[in-house]
């Protein structure tokens, strides 16, 4: 980090408890990365845990928060039943300059919504998109990573043009930013490559990207180009992005189940699965989303990640460092000159 960044994080309401959260926000305290952590939570339970890590003080520090959004509730409900909850808590931290972005590894809808209440949409957005990486065969940007990234996920179901042009200048900024992608090539994702193929709001946006200069626009990709990592981003509506990003869950994990099912079963089938070891690896490799860090919620004035529920401390640990690169690098503002 050029300055030191503080970022404020939910430890509360994941699927694994807080123990991994403080875990994670142990692990980055100890680096030389600039990174200051508020760990927000039930004070004493935090406490806890974090009597069971080697950490830095200077760096990391416990925010009292009283009440969790737990994972099987209605967001809305929850949130307003309770006012002083970790999530709610942690976004008011970055909002009063407390802090400089949010993590949560807590329900999704939840995180999405307390950043809705507290934060101010760019100019420009009507809209807030959750974006998230996936496994692809081509390699992207200087690093050579082997995912792209798709965005909506999940935050806005059904989407206008404009939003779908507000969600290519967002992805292609966070790729630019987090990726180190000079120009990313981005694209709408439809049934055809053809400009008129595509739902009205998808033909719509085609037309206004083409002649978008803060965009490296490159038309329609198929549902086949996912995989294969022919663009560094797929712009969708949120219904059809979320199916698709939980099929590719399943797959990497049926692909899983099937080897290792195979390999229980028959000698042969041993040999070979032995034999293939090493792109068994490189495929659990591509897929495991702990190296990821987490999904950027964007369209907010402030960086907001939502990290996976089953999140270890590994995980976490990346998470804080996205949303640290993510300030430093003026992520918002990106997004700001993009729109304009």
């Amino acid at each position: 980090m050029s300055e030191p960044v503080t970022i404020a994080l939910d430890a509360m309401g994941s699927d694994g408890g807080a123990l991994p959260i403080v875990e994670g926000a142990a692990q980055v305290s100890r680096e030389d990365n600039g990174l200051h952590v508020l760990l927000v939570g039930h004070e004493a339970e935090l406490s806890e845990h974090l009597a069971q890590q080697r950490y830095d003080p200077e760096r990391l520090a416990i925010v009292h928060a009283d009440g969790v959004v737990p994972m099987d509730c209605k967001p809305a409900e929850a949130l307003d039943a309770e006012p002083a909850c970790s999530i709610l808590t942690a976004a008011a931290l970055v909002r009063d300059g407390d802090a400089d972005a949010l993590v949560s590894a807590g329900n999704t809808g939840a995180v999405i919504l307390s950043a809705a209440r507290t934060f101010e949409r760019l100019p420009g957005i009507r809209r807030a998109a959750l974006a998230a990486v996936y496994p692809t065969e081509a390699r992207h940007g200087p690093r050579d990573d082997p995912f792209a990234l798709m965005l909506d996920v999940g935050a806005t179901l059904n989407c206008n043009a404009e939003d779908l042009v507000g969600f290519a200048v967002m992805g292609s900024a966070y790729s630019r930013i987090i990726s180190d992608i000079g120009r990313p090539r981005v694209a709408l994702l439809s049934n055809g490559s053809e400009p008129s193929k595509g739902t009205p709001s998808i033909v719509e946006a085609h037309a206004l990207l083409k002649d978008n200069s803060a965009v490296e626009f490159v038309g329609n990709v198929e549902g086949l180009d996912i995989p294969r990592g022919t663009v560094d981003v797929v712009v969708c509506e949120g219904f059809l992005g979320n199916v698709v990003l939980k099929m590719l869950e399943g797959v990497s994990e049926v692909v899983s189940d099937i080897a290792r099912d195979a390999y229980a079963r028959k000698f042969l089938w041993r040999l070979g699965l032995t034999m293939l070891s090493q792109g068994l690896r490189q495929i659990r490799t591509m897929t495991d989303w702990k190296q990821y860090g987490g999904a950027p919620v964007l369209g907010f004035d402030k960086p907001v990640i939502k990290a996976h529920g089953r999140s270890n401390g590994r995980a976490i640990r990346n998470a804080l460092k996205v949303a640290g690169k993510a300030v430093d690098k003026d992520l918002a503002g990106e997004i700001r000159r993009g729109l304009s």
